[in-house]
């Protein structure tokens, strides 16, 4: 297997880019184009877990069921298989772009890898704690010794117990610090280095409970500006295009590196409709990958509705952390939503048509029912896919939990509100989803 990224090939200059006009790119046209390069449009039926996270983007997972439904609604896939493929570490869910923690395919585990932070700074936390980097060191060769005299993996009250007054407890200002014991630095830095791997303890994405076991992973070989290089031009293709400050969102970048990223890949910055002479230079013009502009250009959004149901941190949102961009106008300032359309991240589940958020949606375990809030009424596509949503939750997952800390109790005031949204007249209308 390889553990080498794709190549990146920067287009020639001399090469003629077909620019799509700058008013054609509507917000309506973008929103649609986005839905397509995330493989929303059913583009993606049929295709492996890996397929869908080279095409789409990592899943950010957080200890909730986000990766599942972005491989159900693009693929099919079912919980069985992912599980499946996670045993098999044809997925895994690891530290990579910020060091926050997503799922994503092997080809990608070793370069992926060398994005993740939070190991450094893990080491300078513990210095300024009275702790030397030798005494990470050791511990971590013993943390190796102990994985690999285990039966199977371990957790970390297990890694704990087993190596005994070599973990040093820090205190209260190791507390305050995020650092209570040396040991989850240890395990951070041999997991960046790929030397054990973090797995789920009962074999779900949703439930954040972890065990870690000896891993052998070959070193990508690849120095920084090149892992910086491959992230961008994965980014840009997973997104369709984005802003400058977009890019730095998700990959942590500096403008310089940002930047240098940028023309290593040879992205072309294209103007949009709601570009002006104030945000030309990095505000709401879209920088793309120079195939994409093309393909951006001869473009055309569906006729006919294409409703799915998302989670809320799904690549869709999450990449470019633009939700309020997915609005329609008409629906920015509907008083339940309260400041949805000025904030990054959306408090409930979005239902989409083509990449235009028409409703949001939370689930109840106790009833077993997704409950719907739709800005406009249900049509036929919409009430029947809220049914297989709603059954597939029932049937693989039992409840769709946000995040590791997620419950039906901590949820429930978003539930009556979405339901009592629902009831108003206006959203009674049956003026049907997006158009």
């Amino acid at each position: 297997m390889s553990t080498q990224p794709v190549a990146t090939q920067s287009p020639s200059v001399e090469e003629p880019v077909n620019m799509p006009e700058p008013q054609s790119l509507t917000p309506e046209r973008l929103r649609a184009w986005a839905w397509h390069r995330q493989g929303l449009d059913g583009s993606l039926a049929g295709c492996t877990a890996e397929q869908v996270f080279a095409r789409a983007g990592w899943a950010r997972s957080v200890g909730g069921a986000n990766p599942y439904l972005t491989l159900f609604a693009r693929a099919g896939i079912r919980r069985e298989q992912v599980d499946a493929d996670v045993l098999a570490h044809r997925i895994l869910e690891l530290p990579v772009a910020r060091g926050c923690t997503y799922v994503l395919g092997r080809e990608d585990f070793a370069w992926a890898l060398k994005l993740g932070k939070d190991a450094a700074e893990a080491v300078r936390v513990l210095g300024r704690l009275g702790v030397d980097r030798g005494e990470i060191t050791l511990l971590e060769d013993q943390v190796l010794h102990v994985l690999a005299e285990a039966e199977g993996p371990m957790d970390p009250r297990q890694l704990k117990e087993e190596l005994g007054d070599s973990v040093r407890n820090l205190g209260e200002e190791g507390k305050k610090k995020g650092a209570a014991t040396t040991l989850p630095t240890a395990l951070g830095i041999l997991q960046s280095q790929g030397k054990i791997r973090r797995v789920p303890a009962n074999g779900r994405l949703d439930q954040q409970r972890y065990a870690y076991e000896p891993w052998d992973l070959a070193p990508s070989g690849i120095d920084d500006d090149a892992v910086r290089t491959e992230l961008i031009r994965r980014y840009l293709g997973w997104t369709g295009g984005a802003t400058l400050k977009q890019s730095q969102w998700f990959t942590g970048f500096t403008v310089a590196q940002s930047k240098a990223a940028l023309a290593a890949v040879g992205a072309v910055e294209v103007p949009t409709a709601l570009t002006t002479d104030q945000t030309a230079a990095g505000g709401d013009a879209l920088w793309m990958l120079p195939d994409d502009v093309g393909r951006l250009a001869s473009f055309d959004a569906p006729a006919e509705e294409q409703i799915q149901l998302l989670a809320g941190t799904d690549s869709l949102f999450l990449l470019r952390r633009n939700a309020a961009d997915l609005l329609a106008e008409e629906d920015q300032h509907r008083p339940a939503l309260g400041s949805l359309a000025l904030q990054a991240d959306l408090p409930d589940h979005p239902i989409l048509d083509r990449g235009r958020i028409i409703g949001l949606w939370q689930y109840e375990p106790a009833n077993e029912r997704i409950v719907p809030w739709l800005f406009h009424g249900p049509t036929p596509a919409v009430t029947q896919r809220i049914v297989e949503v709603e059954a597939w939750i029932r049937e693989d997952l039992g409840d769709f939990r946000a995040f590791s800390l997620d419950s039906p109790a901590s949820r429930q005031k978003r539930i009556d509100a979405l339901a009592a949204s629902a009831e108003t007249p206006a959203a009674a209308s049956t003026s049907g989803g997006a158009r």
